[in-house]
């Protein structure tokens, strides 16, 4: 009969970025400050794309889809920081841990396939300028007719 180690970890320590109580203010109204401005922006980019029936070339599609993404890719990580500059107990349960960890890998790889795909835009449009509309219309005119019906 072996022993072994059965022990299961069930909550991490999160020390943060200092233990004083003044800076962890200061912190906090930073921090809430710049994921505001992101939110923002990145509405205000959504709903500039939405509302202006100018913009509704491939190009901005995507781009409106990026702002999503990036609004996405901040709200797995900041809001759970802005609670624990603020409390006293800062610890984070395992399962949250590795399911912010999972929603962070998978918007940061739908981000990187989505700039793949800009880049793709870019280049039939500097490389092949002539055809740049039958080629961007055949493969995103679906994807963008079904994303304005919403």
């Amino acid at each position: 009969m072996t022993l072994g180690n059965f022990s299961r970890v069930t909550e991490f320590i999160l020390l943060g970025l200092s233990d004083r109580r003044e800076l962890q203010i200061l912190f906090f109204a930073f921090f809430f400050l710049a994921y505001a401005m992101v939110l923002l922006g990145n509405l205000l980019i959504i709903v500039t794309v939405k509302v202006d029936p100018k913009l509704s070339s491939p190009m901005y599609f995507l781009l409106c889809n990026l702002s999503f993404i990036d609004i996405c890719c901040t709200s797995v990580t900041s809001p759970r920081m802005l609670v624990d500059l603020l409390s006293q107990r800062k610890t984070i349960a395992f399962e949250d841990c590795i399911a912010q960890l999972f929603f962070l890998h998978f918007v940061g790889a739908t981000e990187m396939f989505l700039l793949t795909v800009m880049a793709y835009d870019r280049y039939t449009a500097i490389c092949k300028p002539l055809h740049y509309t039958a080629i961007m219309s055949q493969q995103v005119h679906l994807c963008n007719h079904f994303y304005n019906e919403r």
